[in-house]
Formats: C-alpha cells, sequence, structure tokens
C-alpha cells in the first residue's frame, strides 16, 4: 500500500509540474517561452530580461515561484548577402526555473532559441518568422521532506528510516519546439502581429520511476504537445495615446487557456522614449471535466524609458472571490532591456 501510495504521489508530482508548463501572465515579457518565432521580435540589436511569478502566496506558506531571464541578440543580413530585403537572423538563451518550496520539487531548463524574420517586402512592412527552440530540462525532488508511516516510532515523531523503494530523485530530458509569426505594418500607426507555436515535440518522458531501471511496471507519462496561437496589435491614436490588445489561446491535453485583453500606453515623452501602460485582461480556461471556468482578472501597469521595460502584474483569482478566500492570487515582475533601441522600426509588443 505504501508504495502504491508512492507511485500516485510522483503522477501527482507530474500532474502538477504540467500545470506549471511554462505560465506567465505577462507571457510578451517573456517571449522565449512563449513562442520561439519571436526571438528577436524587438526593435533594437540586443535584449536582456527577467520575470518572476510569484503565486498563492496567500494560500500557501511556501508558495510556487516561477522565474526566467534571457538574453537575445539580433542581426541584420541585408549587408551580408547585398540584398534589397532586410532579411535578420536572431538567437536567444533563456535559463527557467520553477520551485515548490514546501517539497523542494524543483523544474530548471536552458534552452537555445533561434529564428529567421524573412521580409517580404523591400519597405519591411511585412516579416515572416521561422523559430525553433532546443532545450535540457531537469527535475528533482528532496526526499528529505517526506514522512512514511515506517518512520512513525510510535511515541515522538518519525525518526525510522524508511523502507520505502523510491526511485532516484532527479532526472533530466531534452524538449524542442517549434514557432511561427507574421508581423505587418502597413503604416507608423498600426502594427499587427499572429503567431503559432508546438511545444514538446518530442514529447519528452516526466515520470520518475519510468527512469529507475529496477521498476519495469510503472506506465509511461508523456508530456503532452502544447499549440498556442498568439495575436497582438499596437493601434496609434496619436502622438500620447495607442491601444493594444492581444490575445493567446494555448491547447495541451485535455486543458486549454485563454488570455484576452488589452494594454492603454500613453507616452509621456517621445524625444526621451518615456511612456506608461495600464492593461486589464480575462483567463478563462478549460479541465479535464470539459468544464470552462473564468479563472482570473489580470491587471498590469508598466513604465518604459529609453529602451527599458518594467511591468508589474496583478492575477485577481475569481474562485476566491466566489468562495470569500483569499491567497490563490498571483503576482508577477519583469524587466527588461533592449539596446540600440529604435523607436522608428515595426513596434514590437510588451508586457
Amino acid at each position: 500500500m505504501n508504495k502504491f501510495l508512492s507511485i500516485l504521489f510522483f503522477i501527482f508530482l507530474s500532474v502538477t509540474g504540467f500545470a506549471q508548463d511554462k505560465h506567465f501572465t505577462q507571457f510578451y515579457a517573456s517571449p522565449l517561452t512563449l513562442n520561439p518565432a519571436l526571438t528577436g521580435a524587438f526593435d533594437g540589436k540586443y535584449r536582456i530580461g527577467g520575470i518572476y511569478r510569484d503565486q498563492w502566496r496567500g494560500a500557501l506558506e511556501n508558495p510556487y515561484q516561477t522565474f526566467s531571464t534571457s538574453m537575445e541578440v539580433k542581426f541584420d543580413l541585408n549587408q551580408v548577402f547585398k540584398s534589397q530585403y532586410k532579411d535578420q537572423v536572431a538567437v536567444g538563451l533563456m535559463f527557467f526555473s520553477d520551485k515548490i518550496n514546501l517539497i523542494n520539487f524543483n523544474t530548471t531548463q536552458i534552452a537555445l532559441s533561434g529564428a529567421y524574420h524573412k521580409a517580404l517586402d523591400r519597405n519591411s512592412k511585412q516579416y515572416l518568422t521561422l523559430g525553433f527552440q532546443g532545450a535540457l530540462s531537469q527535475r528533482n525532488v528532496n526526499y528529505n521532506n517526506f514522512t512514511f508511516e515506517d518512520q512513525f516510532n510510535g511515541l515522538s515523531g518519525y525518526t525510522f528510516e524508511t523502507g520505502e523503494d523510491l526511485p532516484p530523485n532527479n532526472f533530466a530530458f531534452t524538449d524542442l519546439s517549434l514557432g511561427l509569426n507574421y508581423t505587418v505594418s502597413p503604416n507608423k500607426n498600426f502594427s499587427l502581429f499572429v503567431g503559432g507555436a508546438v511545444h514538446h515535440v518530442t514529447r519528452p518522458e516526466l515520470s520518475f520511476y519510468f527512469n529507475d531501471e529496477n521498476i519495469t511496471d510503472v506506465a509511461s507519462n508523456k508530456l503532452y504537445q502544447k499549440y498556442s496561437l498568439q495575436s497582438s496589435a499596437t493601434i496609434k491614436f496619436n502622438d500620447q495615446f495607442s491601444l493594444i490588445p492581444r490575445a493567446l489561446v494555448a491547447f495541451q491535453g485535455p486543458h486549454f487557456e485563454m488570455n484576452v485583453g488589452t494594454n492603454i500606453r500613453v507616452s509621456v515623452s517621445e524625444y526621451s522614449g518615456t511612456a506608461l501602460q495600464f492593461g486589464s485582461w480575462v483567463r478563462p480556461v478549460g479541465n479535464e471535466d470539459d468544464s470552462v471556468t473564468l479563472d482570473a482578472l489580470v491587471f498590469l501597469i508598466g513604465f518604459e524609458h529609453n529602451g527599458m521595460l518594467l511591468g508589474l502584474s496583478y492575477d485577481l483569482n475569481l474562485d476566491d472571490l466566489a468562495n470569500y478566500q483569499q491567497g490563490q492570487n498571483s503576482f508577477e515582475i519583469s524587466l527588461a532591456y533592449i539596446g540600440e533601441y529604435d523607436s522608428e522600426s515595426i513596434l514590437c509588443p510588451k508586457f
């Protein structure tokens, strides 16, 4: 029975890890986790960024913590090939970490991304981008935080050694993602981005027990492929105000998630590139029982200055409000710097 419960526990860990599959509210502030075709999709030569998510701090003594940092570099190819089309190629390096502190269950990943931005006209008003991402991931758990029935000494606590046949507490796997993105900007007042990505193309194995050579009767637990569609537009009304509607839809196995809403960008100074952003959107989700619930209402405020981007967002969990509970809300902060910022190029989506 104890071994059976242990197997159930590790299945639960795998499901939890699936639910935590690179989830950021400020999805456009973490482009390399959103779509590898967004590698280099910014107005400059290089970009350094990071994002931190603090989830369910009010409900858990040790909340879920997710962090990602990345660096991207973009190169122009028109001078190399002496072409009138301003094609570009970009490479990016990303580090990702997701941690459940209570049991020290960690997922870490390092990924290399590449993208080719093909100009579809000589005026660089349209781009079609193909991107890829290869990653090496590791999962581990600390058994010292677990207790089992056979450890109880009958009087004062769990002091005995356990006889449970536990699998290795860490394993690594490779992963592959592919993406496509289309950008059009017919004039300086409007731009549109539409893209899609396929994540976990090779469907890596996630079971701790599956990687134990001494255990042969454990079913496979492969990660579902995830399919995502993204869209964002920038509609500039005048020199001060812009509207930035956006949407993200993702499907993974029996689950789906949607983010839809808009940001308002208010320019404070065109000369220094200083602007404020205010945004709000909703996140409906689909569950295994085919039910659809409205998971959260999101609020965001952002600040831009001369290539530096700072974003703060808060997820207001609607289950908390409906059940008079508190604690399942989440907070995110993102920071990025774009080097050799070019305000005249096609605007890239932010936050």
